[in-house]
C-alpha cells in the first residue's frame, strides 16, 4: 500500500479534499493501492470549515518515514505560526520528489516558505501570496491564472478547483491509467446525466 498524507488544520475546507481521497480509495475504478491518512498538530479532534469533526490519524511528528505523497488542504489556519510545524514534512516530501499537493490558502504557506520560487504555480490570488509571502515570494512571472497547475511533482490550485486539484494529483502519481482519471474528471466535472450523454 502506497500511503498518501492528507495535511487537514483546524477549519480546513472540507470539500477539497474529499473526492481525491475516495479516488484514492478505491472510488476510482482501477486505482492503484492507496492507504489515505490524515495528519494534523496533534491528535486531538478538529473541526472543518462545514462542521465535521475529524480525528487525524497522525500528529505531525508520528506521520511515517514512506509516504508517496502530501496533500495540503486549504482552510483557516495556513497563515497561523503553528502551522509552520507542517514544514518538517513537506521538506521530508521535497527530499524524496514525492507528489507535494497544495490547495487554496495551503498555497499561501508555500509561498511564504519561498516554494513557489523556481516553479509555475497558482492559488486564490496573487495578492495573497505576495503580502503572505513577502520576501520569501519572488516569482510573480510564475503565477498562472490557471484552476491547476502542476509543476514536476508540485500541484498547486485554488479553492474552487478541487475537481482540477483532484485530476492533476492523480496523474502526478499515475495512480490509474490516464482515460480512467479522464472518465472520473469528465463524470463529476459534467454531471451524471450530462456525462452519460457524451459518454454512453
Amino acid at each position: 500500500m502506497r500511503t498518501i498524507l492528507f495535511v487537514v488544520l483546524d477549519g480546513y475546507a472540507d470539500w477539497e479534499g474529499a473526492p481525491l481521497a475516495a479516488a484514492l480509495m478505491g472510488e476510482l475504478e482501477e486505482v492503484g493501492e492507496y492507504n489515505v491518512k490524515t495528519v494534523s498538530l496533534t491528535k486531538e479532534p478538529i473541526k472543518s470549515m462545514g462542521g465535521f469533526t475529524v480525528l487525524p490519524d497522525y500528529a505531525i511528528e508520528e506521520a511515517p518515514e514512506d509516504f508517496a505523497g502530501l496533500i495540503l488542504i486549504g482552510g483557516t489556519s495556513w497563515r497561523k505560526e503553528a502551522s509552520q510545524r507542517v514544514m518538517e514534512l513537506v521538506e521530508k516530501a521535497m527530499e524524496r520528489e514525492v507528489v507535494v499537493g497544495a490547495i487554496c490558502d495551503a498555497t499561501v504557506f508555500l509561498s511564504k516558505n519561498g516554494l513557489l520560487n523556481n516553479i509555475e504555480h497558482t492559488g486564490n490570488f496573487l495578492e495573497n501570496l505576495k503580502e503572505i509571502g513577502g520576501e520569501n515570494y519572488s516569482n510573480e512571472a510564475g503565477y498562472l491564472q490557471q484552476q491547476a497547475v502542476r509543476s514536476g511533482q508540485v500541484i498547486t490550485a485554488n479553492g474552487t478547483a478541487f475537481l482540477e486539484f483532484g485530476k492533476e494529483v492523480l496523474q502526478a502519481l499515475e495512480a490509474a491509467p490516464e482515460e480512467k482519471i479522464e472518465e472520473w474528471y469528465g463524470f463529476f466535472k459534467q454531471g451524471f446525466h450530462d456525462f452519460m450523454k457524451t459518454n454512453s
